[in-house]
């Protein structure tokens, strides 16, 4: 069963990525609508999501060292 503090930081970590995914987006030059993005393209979605990646990688390999 999960804790209280896990639950906060399940909710913390997901709002890290969504405003990491609107930041990517943006400077994409992709538009987000909050909630459902079902009209994004295979290929917008595809570059949000490699671009998260990177950023997530280069974020650990900075604070790991």
């Amino acid at each position: 069963m999960a804790t209280k503090k896990n639950n906060n930081n399940e909710s913390s970590n997901k709002s890290n990525l969504e405003n990491l995914k609107a930041e990517v987006a943006s400077s994409l030059n992709i538009n987000l609508s909050s909630g459902e993005n079902g009209e994004l393209t295979s290929r917008e979605a595809g570059s949000i999501g490699g671009e998260m990646v990177k950023r997530m990688i280069e974020y650990a390999e900075k604070n790991i060292k």
